[in-house]
């Protein structure tokens, strides 16, 4: 029970920063009605534990070893963060709970929740660097326990962020959910291109 409530805690401390993911569970929750962001929330916890699981078993460390993939994965993710950014910036904010063809895709929401997790370097060396640590401290035989409260603590932190957000939601006004739209496009525009530059900074640096 101590190996599986230390995992719950790493979890905790892994999920709790505003990053990409929560972002995206954010912004999904406000714009999307109640039953679909918790879809969308449920697809971000699967990216997010199998993420988990990679970086405990070592994926950081082969990111970094073979520096070909570690660029590919820099420039893509920049990309496709770049894009998912423009495109927020330029939405039309609708009605609450009202779905345009774009949003009612929940293949595109899929793609959106691998691109915050798997095309983010920095996600899986930071989970590599906190995983790995530690991984030295488990003892053997146990390491399904503590994923299992990793796993754990995905799950609660996602499903409670969408629930809060959402049931807050309907306070704003479009005006609002506008500016949001706007901080969170400009917000993954800006982390993408610092992708994009610092592979372009380790191709021809």
């Amino acid at each position: 029970m101590e190996i599986y409530l230390r995992g719950a805690a790493v979890g905790l401390a892994y999920l709790a920063p505003i990053g990409l993911q929560n972002l995206f569970v954010i912004h999904s929750a406000l714009f999307h009605p109640r039953r679909r962001a918790m879809l969308v929330a449920a697809v971000v916890i699967f990216f997010d534990v199998t993420l988990a699981l990679a970086s405990f078993l070592g994926a950081g460390a082969v990111l970094e070893a073979v520096p070909g993939i570690r660029k590919a994965v820099l420039l893509i993710g920049g990309h496709v963060l770049m894009l998912m950014g423009f495109r927020l910036v330029r939405a039309r904010v609708a009605e609450r709970g009202e779905e345009s063809s774009a949003k009612a895709s929940l293949w595109r929401s899929a793609a959106a929740a691998f691109a915050v997790s798997w095309l983010n370097p920095q996600a899986i060396l930071d989970a590599t660097i906190l995983l790995g640590a530690a991984q030295a401290s488990v003892p053997p035989g146990t390491d399904w326990l503590f994923m299992g409260g990793m796993a754990t603590a995905s799950c609660l932190w996602f499903t409670c962020l969408t629930l809060l957000v959402s049931l807050l939601g309907d306070r704003f006004t479009p005006r609002v959910l506008r500016w949001v739209n706007v901080i969170c496009g400009v917000a993954l525009f800006i982390y993408g291109a610092s992708l994009c530059f610092t592979a372009a900074g380790e191709m021809f640096g």
